[in-house]
């Protein structure tokens, strides 16, 4: 089955409830060339990949109101166009092993060499 992921894209999609950790994710990813797309919960996020959004990249808050993060994954799962779309989970509590199909883990507060390495990784930046 055929996907229509990009890992080329220049497109992020930041999901986090906190604006302004949103505002400087976005501006430091903006900063590095890329295209960020925002949704301040799982629920906004799911219409916009629902609606066409094929980003390289999710970056995704586990704790927020609407729909968390592991409510967005479980959703997200249950759609074979998105559900191999790369998760990188964001979360202030260590989480050991991640009891969800996620690319990866960041710590909060994130280090900016971290952030960017992993986008690197999953963006296939070059």
């Amino acid at each position: 089955m055929s996907s229509n992921w990009d890992p080329m894209s220049r497109t992020i999609l930041v999901v986090e409830d906190d604006h302004d950790m949103r505002a400087t994710l976005a501006a430091v990813l903006q900063a590095e060339g890329f295209v960020v797309v925002q949704a301040g919960n799982g629920h906004d996020a799911l219409l916009m990949l629902r609606q066409g959004l094929r980003p390289c990249l999710i970056l995704l808050d586990l704790m927020m109101p609407l729909m968390n993060g592991w409510q967005f994954i479980v959703e997200r799962t249950k759609d074979s166009e998105l559900a191999n779309l790369p998760v990188v989970v964001m979360s202030a509590n260590a989480i050991g092993g991640l009891p969800v199909p996620a690319a990866d883990f960041l710590a909060k507060p994130m280090r900016l060499q971290a952030l960017l390495a992993v986008v690197a990784k999953k963006c296939s930046v070059h």
